[in-house]
């Protein structure tokens, strides 16, 4: 980043209009260069091709457009595309683009490293170094649509905060890049399209909750007991499953929202008749789906993946109960690219 400047997406619309007024200019340049900056993505003040160059200059004065750069894209065999993302910094974080038949889908990242600590995510092993800021998340989601468009001909069609970070734990930011996503005046897209992965922050999913929220809401849950959930995410210490139960209570009342949880079975750890059971009856407080997700190794002897017996055996438990549950197959896990995975492998963070 230039020394002194300021990145002008920090700026709101009507702040920019403020500004060329105060330059002496019409409020309409500052929708002007808006514009430019959310919905046409302009890197640049050179890319304004409808401003002056005199305004151009006058912007690169006092401006500067932290945007991101895709310093290294690679293809699974799936189809999936991995991004490393370089940000203003130089540091790196991942995004993912997963397609189906149907759709695409963008995995984007909320936090350069991550602030928990569950053990069996490689993301999580990395230092927090920062939250990334609203335009760094709406650049992911840009960049991951142009790929759609280009190698699936077809536009990005859902996105999930799945990627490194923990997104309640950089809420605010978060908040604001879905904001321009769904906004006319950024992607339009749909806020019903959109899903916020968190491992589970109750007091921050009630304040979503109060905010009237549109998107969807997932957990990263993997075991309904205490004492196992802690063993595998250390944090559960400081949000027991009782406060989590009694947020996403509050969030179904205030929203109406059905809530999907992700869950892992590992052999050895949450492969019992009495996981199940508790599970259940976890899914019975909330309208609720579950996702029974593939492991992905990220080299933790500790944690492997348990026989699709035990998978079958929480599938036949979960269907006699009504809850609904899908088994999500893996994508992009030759190119660590997997839920799990993203750990900047192809550049160290600097």
């Amino acid at each position: 980043m230039k020394k002194g400047k300021k990145d002008i997406r920090a700026l709101t619309k009507e702040q920019l209009q403020e500004f060329f007024v105060g330059q002496g200019d019409k409020s309409f340049r500052g929708t002007q260069v808006y514009e430019w900056l959310w919905g046409k993505g302009a890197h640049s003040f050179e890319d304004m091709t409808n401003v002056s160059k005199e305004t151009r200059q006058m912007l690169d004065d006092n401006f500067v457009i932290n945007h991101i750069r895709v310093d290294q894209m690679q293809r699974s065999s799936d189809g999936t595309i991995k991004n490393a993302v370089k940000l203003h910094d130089n540091l790196t974080v991942e995004s993912v683009l997963i397609p189906t038949k149907k759709r695409t889908t963008a995995c984007v990242s909320s936090q350069v490293g991550c602030s928990l600590d569950c053990r069996f995510c490689a993301t999580a092993k990395l230092k927090r170094m920062r939250n990334l800021n609203p335009d760094e998340i709406y650049d992911q989601v840009v960049a991951i649509d142009n790929e759609s468009r280009l190698y699936f001909d077809k536009p990005l069609s859902n996105i999930v905060f799945m990627g490194m970070g923990e997104p309640l734990m950089n809420y605010k930011n978060v908040l604001k890049s879905i904001e321009m996503i769904t906004s006319p005046e950024g992607l339009g897209m749909s806020p019903k399209r959109i899903t916020v992965s968190t491992s589970g922050v109750p007091k921050m999913i009630k304040k979503m909750a109060d905010e009237d929220v549109k998107f969807k809401l997932a957990v990263s849950l993997h075991s309904a007991i205490d004492e196992v959930r802690t063993s595998i995410m250390p944090f559960n210490a400081n949000f027991p499953l009782e406060d989590l139960r009694e947020a996403l209570e509050y969030w179904y009342a205030k929203t109406k929202s059905r809530i999907t949880y992700e869950y892992v079975v590992w052999k050895g750890i949450n492969d019992k008749r009495k996981d199940v059971e508790a599970l259940v009856k976890f899914c019975k407080y909330v309208p609720c789906k579950v996702n029974l997700i593939e492991y992905n190794d990220i080299g933790d002897e500790t944690f492997k993946q348990a026989p699709s017996e035990t998978t079958d055996m929480y599938i036949d438990a979960l269907e006699r109960n009504r809850i609904s549950v899908t088994v999500r197959r893996s994508r992009g896990k030759d190119i660590d690219a997997a839920c799990g995975q993203l750990a900047n492998k192809s550049e160290v963070v600097a």
